[in-house]
């Protein structure tokens, strides 16, 4: 009869998705996976296999928690698009009280490190970034239709600005740049979107 595991596995996935979002793949070596997770390689190995595969679910596990937070963010809740938008963008470089400054986006700083190496890792990341775009053209489609922003609004190029606005922000998180001037970053972006049409005032 198998020995049942002596830990909580999605408690292990928990912390190892904090451990590799803040050293990231190649700087966590089994042994930080180990000392993280209080287990043996062989337990390790026994109930993730391997290294790389405890990575893709941790990615997965992050992206079902937090990574889709977009959709959410910016769903219909009343606020005028612009505002609504601003207030996302600057939670994304806010540190929240408690939490560990500079941490970054976990699915961003995989992307930045593994690029297009690793196709398995590519596809979730990239995943990731299409809830986030989707999210976004889903708001300026609804906000265009009632007016809220110009008529004439290129809606492709405006989420492409803004989802490049995001990754910009997050990366500069991480670096620990002054959170004023990102703001300064997102109001200008926000500004490309162009005037409020007289009809929304």
């Amino acid at each position: 009869m198998a020995r049942p595991r002596q830990f909580d596995e999605q408690d292990a996935i928990e912390r190892a998705t904090g451990l590799f979002r803040r050293r990231g793949y190649h700087a966590t070596s089994v042994r930080d996976i180990g000392a993280e997770l209080h287990l043996t390689p062989s337990s390790l190995y026994r109930t993730f296999t391997d290294k790389h595969t405890l990575f893709l679910r941790a990615l997965d596990h992050y992206r079902a928690t937090e990574s889709a937070q977009a959709e959410e963010s910016l769903g219909a809740d009343g606020r005028p698009v612009r505002e609504a938008l601003r207030a996302w963008l600057l939670q994304l470089v806010t540190c929240p009280p408690g939490a560990e400054p500079g941490r970054g986006c976990f699915v961003v700083n995989t992307a930045t490190e593994l690029g297009t190496a690793d196709a398995q890792v590519s596809g979730r990341t990239e995943a990731a970034f299409d809830v986030t775009r989707e999210a976004l053209r889903s708001r300026l489609d609804a906000a265009r239709e009632n007016g809220e922003l110009p008529a004439g609004l290129d809606i492709e190029a405006a989420v492409e600005l803004l989802f490049t606005t995001v990754l910009g922000l997050r990366v500069r998180e991480r670096a620990g740049h002054d959170p004023a001037r990102l703001a300064t970053a997102v109001d200008a972006a926000i500004s490309a979107l162009g005037p409020v049409p007289p009809a929304a005032r």
